[in-house]
């Protein structure tokens, strides 16, 4: 085929073993190339944006594969929903150049952490939200996050398995609001040209640590000159924690159905 087929894909992270392929464990990229195959079954991989952790949720991520059937992108879309379970959903189908790696396409990533502040829990947010019950100061969050924005090393804002060289990152803009239509939930929106992995959780863990006094104001400011882990605060669940979009530069052909996506 002259092209590659690029999905946007939504799913549930909580009952999978994240994004990733890994033999004997059910993952969201080991669902949807199943699905793929059961279409068109000389399908050889799933190739994906981001490889988000179990428990993570997605709304818009990215996913391509090259297809050996001539299937127009509607009937990508409707026909991969027929054969996916009810925690992932394709959100658009469209045409895009062959061989394209969404990983390396993506320009700006945006990521959104929910915090729950109640001191029951809430079925309608269990696994989707992080319960607090402490108080947090939300301007100090605020101004803490502040300091995130803009070209920094970002060495000490990452996982021990990530051995990646360079940890330069770009944060565009950083949001703490309430969620609307329930002031209980705090929205934390992290917006960047990339990251590492755990560092929206790691970024998350440390603007509610110094929001409830645990952690001194300046954290991170301090940990962007030392790039010790040591200096920031806890990783956040996994289980708060969206993918909500990536933007690309991929040149797309026959979008379906055609929207502007969150």
């Amino acid at each position: 085929m002259s092209h590659s087929v690029l999905l946007t894909v939504a799913y549930d992270g909580r009952l999978f073993s994240g994004w990733a392929p890994q033999e004997g464990t059910r993952t969201v990229a080991g669902e949807l190339l199943g699905a793929i195959r059961a279409m068109d079954p000389k399908v050889a991989e799933v190739r994906g944006a981001s490889r988000t952790d179990a428990g993570v949720h997605a709304r818009g991520q990215l996913a391509a594969f090259d297809p050996t059937r001539a299937i127009a992108p509607k009937g990508w879309a409707l026909g991969l929903s027929a054969h996916l379970p009810a925690e992932i959903t394709i959100r658009q189908a469209a045409l895009a150049p062959a061989g394209c790696e969404p990983r390396f396409s993506a320009t700006r990533k945006r990521y959104r952490y929910l915090i729950l502040r109640d001191e029951l829990r809430d079925p309608f947010w269990e696994g989707r939200a992080l319960r607090f019950s402490h108080q947090l100061d939300i301007h100090a969050m605020r101004a803490e996050a502040a300091s995130l924005v803009g070209e920094h090393d970002f060495a000490a804002f990452r996982s021990s398995s990530d051995e990646r060289v360079n940890t330069v990152r770009t944060i565009e803009e950083v949001r703490v609001e309430h969620l609307a239509g329930d002031s209980r939930v705090l929205a934390i929106d992290v917006i960047g040209t990339g990251f590492m992995h755990n560092m929206v959780r790691i970024i998350v863990g440390t603007l509610i640590d110094v929001a409830r006094g645990k952690l001194a104001r300046g954290a991170i400011v301090k940990a962007l000159g030392s790039h010790a882990r040591a200096d920031l605060g806890m990783t956040a669940p996994a289980h708060g924690l969206y993918l909500e979009n990536i933007e690309h530069s991929l040149a797309l052909e026959t979008p379906w159905p055609y929207h502007d996506l969150p």
